[in-house]
């Protein structure tokens, strides 16, 4: 039988991507440093950019792998 497991991201960092998606389907989210980047059109980009968002606001997101 498996070990059960906990949550791997907190609530925090589920509205932050929530709110990255958002910005994405508006056409406001932006990639590179400062947004200077082009427009985003990927979505498994925006949920990278919802949780490094997030990693910065100091919530509940694993650290990334390398």
């Amino acid at each position: 039988m498996p070990a059960k497991r906990g949550r791997k991201y907190g609530k925090a960092a589920g509205k932050s991507v929530k709110s990255a998606m958002r910005r994405r389907k508006k056409g406001s989210l932006k990639s590179g440093k400062g947004g200077k980047g082009g427009k985003v059109k990927n979505r498994k980009q925006a949920i990278a950019i919802g949780l490094s968002e997030a990693r910065k606001k100091g919530a509940k997101v694993p650290r990334k792998k390398k």
